[in-house]
């Protein structure tokens, strides 16, 4: 009996032992940088307006495709600018092959021209049905990289060097360009892209001038800067003058001095008569 009760001790410090030694994970919680999006620094192009006049002349367009002019259009004039890629087709672009931003690859992969992979490409990777299944496509951090990436695409690539040589206001001919260079494998592609574009009257994105984009940035943060303050109208206040009273006595009691005294109210001498008005402010 002693042996078994002595072996049974040990078998439970050993048991203790064990279960003291193992070692519990927790969860820590890391603080996770937040980067805002630079798409609330844009400027204004005017997006607003052209969306109300939109809807006011037809009530039944697709109102994710008004929220999305709303938002990349100051994005699209900029890139515009800086490659000279009409605003139109860049918009129409990025409307059609997102879905409007809402398809998944737009959604969770911030790209928003359903650019693939493509040799040579070193950023993150996400891969979707398209053409083939599971194809490559580039995923960003931020919209506006997908906005850029897609810029370079076009401007950086032999096969789409005769758009270039077109004007900006014809997104008819970049339209059509686009599908002949090989951007899409859609037949229809360029009618889709036309339709957009003149149904949303995204043209007028293409007449703004790089001097009026600097001019509306420039009142943008003025207005931002320095909010108008309404100022209420002062009331004008007089003062009867009465028996024993002087230019300086009523200047102490006002606290203000006897030459504005006689400036506002127009006295060439000191001398005053009862019942006699003066303006005090």
């Amino acid at each position: 009996m002693k042996i078994k009760f002595f072996f049974g001790v040990l078998c439970i410090l050993f048991l203790a032992s064990c279960s003291s030694s193992r070692k519990i994970s927790t969860k820590k919680n890391n603080n996770v940088k937040v980067v805002k999006n630079p798409i609330n620094k844009l400027p204004s192009v005017r997006q607003q307006q052209h969306v109300k006049k939109l809807e006011k002349g037809n009530k039944s367009l697709n109102k994710h495709t008004l929220q999305y002019i709303k938002k990349y259009a100051p994005l699209a004039v900029l890139e515009m600018h800086k490659y000279d890629i009409p605003a139109s087709i860049t918009l129409a672009q990025g409307i059609l092959e997102s879905g409007n931003g809402r398809s998944q690859l737009a959604s969770k992969s911030n790209n928003h021209f359903g650019i693939k992979c493509h040799t040579g490409w070193k950023g993150q990777k996400v891969y979707h049905d398209d053409d083939e299944k599971g194809e490559c496509f580039r995923k960003y951090k931020f919209v506006e990289t997908s906005y850029k990436d897609h810029s370079e695409f076009l401007s950086g690539r032999r096969r789409y060097a005769n758009l270039f040589k077109l004007r900006k206001s014809d997104y008819k001919g970049w339209a059509k360009g686009l599908k002949k260079a090989g951007y899409a494998t859609d037949k229809n592609y360029p009618k889709k892209l036309i339709k957009i574009i003149e149904t949303y009257g995204l043209y007028e994105f293409d007449k703004i001038r790089e001097k009026d984009l600097k001019r509306v940035k420039k009142e943008t943060s003025k207005t931002e800067r320095k909010p108008k303050i309404k100022t209420k109208k002062r009331v004008k206040k007089y003062y009867e003058v009465k028996k024993g009273d002087t230019l300086y006595s009523i200047a102490r009691k006002y606290e203000t001095s006897v030459t504005k005294l006689k400036k506002v109210n127009a006295l060439t001498g000191n001398t005053l008569s009862i019942g006699q008005k003066l303006l005090i402010n």
